[in-house]
């Protein structure tokens, strides 16, 4: 079920995505003669007035095709001022920069919904549940209320550091068992009890675990609140972005940070697996980087479009094709790298220890 909704999330950030740049073209009146959610072959068409919606075949992304989005292809005379490269510079920009903002406008909705219905959620102390075969189970039970670890009391990043740093013996592989037990001390039905439990290595996680979630606590939050917190949210994650980005130049480890499709795709399926709130943060974070990867000023990308749009304004007459065209080998050649890299990670982590999601 996990792969079937990730699969669904991704289509519907395609989907909507492609709405926001239909929605514009139609509002300014320009001619759509295609909306494509995947790419060819095409498994599915119909025509509905001027208008052919297509399903493709390969599900990584979508496209609308508005006429004369080509400057040399041949438009009827009659439909000439229905054609993108006729229309004003104003409206063509609307049009491409629609798709982005409703990327925004979809990573705004689903972090408000969240801050609104589920609230501000942070760990609690108390124990959720326990991981199938692991330290954990049999020993710790739902409702238990972590009190210390190894004596050592606070949050649970203090009590979880304090398991970690039981180690293996030599090289740490996945499943090994540390050298030396975690003493911890539980509340459960009122009393204190204390357990020695021997802690294993989770490659996904790169560190020891008991094999055990703390439950989550989660406070209301009024509709401007949430609001406001959902707008800061968007901030930091547009700023971490774009930081990481900066830095795929010269920052070796920068680039390892980077995930394509697959990635991003098996980190929704595992969120969904996890919990539906995780998983909806997720996409609300894939839809916000996809509005400001689309937003960098190189073609074929939307902030391409846009750039030369602007060009043009400037100018004060149309920039040749020819230049576009040449121009648009280097966003071709970043779009390919980035793709690559992404992938390139995302295929280590598949073979190794995973994507740390816990």
């Amino acid at each position: 079920m996990s792969y079937l909704l990730a699969f669904v999330g991704f289509s519907a950030l395609v989907m909507l995505h492609e709405l926001g740049h239909f929605w514009a073209a139609k509002r300014v009146g320009m001619r759509v003669e295609r909306f494509s959610l995947f790419f060819p072959p095409h498994i599915w068409k119909t025509t509905k007035g001027e208008t052919e919606y297509c399903i493709g075949l390969i599900p990584l992304g979508g496209y609308v095709r508005i006429m004369g989005m080509n400057p040399n292809e041949e438009i009827p005379p009659e439909l000439a001022d229905r054609s993108y490269s006729r229309m004003a510079v104003n409206k063509r920009i609307f049009v491409i920069a629609a798709g982005p903002l409703m990327n925004v406008l979809v990573a705004f909705v689903i972090l408000f919904g969240l801050f609104l219905i589920v609230g501000l959620s942070s760990p609690s102390s108390t124990i959720d549940r326990t991981e199938p075969g692991s330290p954990a189970a049999g020993s710790l039970q739902r409702g238990d209320k972590l009190v210390s670890v190894d004596g050592k009391s606070g949050d649970v990043a203090t009590l979880g550091a304090a398991i970690s740093k039981h180690h293996c013996a030599g090289k740490p592989v996945d499943g090994c068992a540390a050298t030396t037990p975690v003493s911890v001390v539980i509340k459960r039905d009122g009393q204190t009890e204390t357990l020695l439990l021997t802690p294993r290595y989770d490659a996904a996680a790169k560190k020891t675990r008991l094999g055990f979630n703390f439950a989550i606590d989660h406070k209301a939050v009024g509709p401007f609140d949430a609001a406001s917190r959902s707008v800061s949210e968007m901030w930091r994650v547009s700023e971490a972005t774009m930081s990481a980005l900066s830095k795929l130049v010269y920052d070796p480890q920068a680039r390892k940070q980077i995930s394509g499709v697959v990635g991003s795709y098996e980190v929704t399926r595992q969120s969904f697996e996890f919990d539906l709130a995780q998983a909806l943060t997720v996409l609300a974070i894939i839809s916000l980087s996809l509005a400001l990867i689309n937003l960098f000023p190189f073609l074929p990308l939307d902030g391409g479009h846009i750039f030369w749009a602007l060009a043009e304004k400037l100018r004060g007459r149309p920039i040749a094709y020819s230049v576009m065209e040449r121009a648009s080998a280097v966003g071709f050649v970043l779009v390919l790298v980035l793709f690559a890299v992404g992938l390139s990670n995302d295929i280590s982590r598949l073979q190794g220890g995973g994507f740390g999601l816990r």
